[in-house]
């Protein structure tokens, strides 16, 4: 499959997970993250595909440059510190005492979805040709 799929596909991964998470408010986005969470993680790692996807990225070009490792590794902390938050939400800790609510604008909700597939065609070297 050429680097152009792959990175399409990438695009589209990371809109479906900044839709299945979509919230104004950072309380809502992990309100959201929870109750998918507290249903099945397995669930909740297969809609964190982005994350499923650059692990394959990576192994399937054997590209473990220190750009893609970057993905991997931003998308790898991303999931811990929602867990951490949400194993806290769980044993009682209010969400007030862990973080600010913050607003989530149109630009935040989707920035990933521009950042992470162009940080991938940078560890790719496609512009180079």
């Amino acid at each position: 499959m050429d680097i152009i799929s792959l990175f399409f596909l990438f695009i589209a991964i990371e809109l479906f997970e900044s839709n299945w998470q979509k919230s104004d408010t950072i309380y809502g986005l992990l309100s959201n993250n929870l109750a998918i969470f507290n249903k099945n993680i397995i669930l909740y790692f297969l809609l964190n595909s982005s994350f499923i996807y650059s692990i394959f990225l990576s192994v399937y070009l054997n590209n473990y440059s220190f750009l893609m490792l970057s993905i991997v590794g931003i998308k790898f902390f991303d999931i811990a510190f929602k867990l951490s938050i949400m194993q806290k939400i769980n044993n009682g800790v209010l969400i007030e005492e862990i973080m600010p609510n913050i607003k989530v604008s149109l630009l935040l909700r989707y920035f990933n979805a521009i950042a992470y597939p162009t940080t991938f065609l940078f560890a790719t070297d496609y512009f180079q040709y």
